[in-house]
Formats: C-alpha cells, sequence, structure tokens
C-alpha cells in the first residue's frame, strides 16, 4: 500500500527517476520551455518552482546547492544571472503547463511547460554567438605595397 506516499513513479527506481529530473530540469532551465508528458510536467512544476525561489537570492551557496540537481555550470549560471531576476518581484508561479496534443506512439497527454516570462534562452545565445558572422578583416599591408611598387 501506497499510504501517504508523495509523487509519482513513472515505473523508475528511485535513481533513475532522480537522473530523469535532472535531466529534464537542466534541459527545462537552459530552453526556457520543455515539451514532455502531462504527469511529468505536473511533477517537475514544484522542484522548478523552488529553485527558482532560491535562486533570487545570488549568494555562493545558492549556486552549490543549484548545482547539485543542474550539474551544468552554464545553465546554472543563467539561472542565477538572467531568469532568476525576472521574478524577483513575483511571489511564485513562475511556471505554466499547457496540453498540447496525444503522443503518436503511445498515446500519453503531451504538454509543454514553461517559463510565464519568456526571455533569451541559453540555447539561443549559444547558436547565435556560433553563427555570428566572422569580423571584416583590415585592409592588408601588401597589397598596398605591392600597388604602390608598380606605380614606379
Amino acid at each position: 500500500m501506497r499510504h501517504r506516499l508523495q509523487g509519482r513513479q513513472f515505473g523508475r527506481d528511485s535513481n533513475h527517476r532522480q537522473a530523469m529530473f535532472r535531466s529534464l530540469i537542466t534541459a527545462f532551465f537552459e530552453h526556457e520551455r520543455i515539451e514532455t508528458t502531462h504527469m511529468k510536467a505536473k511533477e517537475l512544476r514544484p522542484m522548478i518552482e523552488k529553485m527558482i525561489s532560491k535562486a533570487r537570492v545570488k549568494s555562493v551557496t545558492t549556486l552549490r546547492s543549484l548545482l547539485k540537481v543542474i550539474r551544468d555550470k552554464d545553465v546554472a549560471f543563467h539561472l542565477l544571472d538572467e531568469v532568476a531576476p525576472r521574478f524577483i518581484s513575483r511571489p511564485g508561479g513562475y511556471t505554466r503547463i499547457v496540453k498540447t496534443r496525444r503522443r503518436i506512439g503511445d498515446g500519453a497527454e503531451m504538454a509543454i511547460i514553461e517559463l510565464v516570462e519568456l526571455g533569451q534562452s541559453l540555447s539561443d545565445k549559444r547558436s547565435k554567438s556560433k553563427t555570428s558572422p566572422p569580423k571584416p578583416k583590415s585592409p592588408s599591408t601588401p597589397t598596398t605595397e605591392a600597388k604602390e611598387s608598380s606605380a614606379v
């Protein structure tokens, strides 16, 4: 019997479940929205909201406690520096869950979990920095010297 036991098991043992939630949380804070099953989104929401509430106070202790779950320093710093400051004046309710469709393979109900105040996600910033055009080169001196020497 499961009297007074909280949380869904999702057919996984505790270590697998913990790893699954860590990867979902990391992906969520990297992209600021993810699509997953409705039940996983409902289970994930309190974890995410507690992490945002904790990250509103920027300190080394907070960073260390976030890194226990997130496991990616860039994503943890993105949460501390850009996501949490958006919610300083908000007392709670940082995420929303929107039902989207039924998955074709097994008919599971899918949902999008996203931040209420969307900003620029870390993955967008990474892709923009990779695709930024190269800086224009300054005119090279050998070609100008060659032109001057041919004119003489």
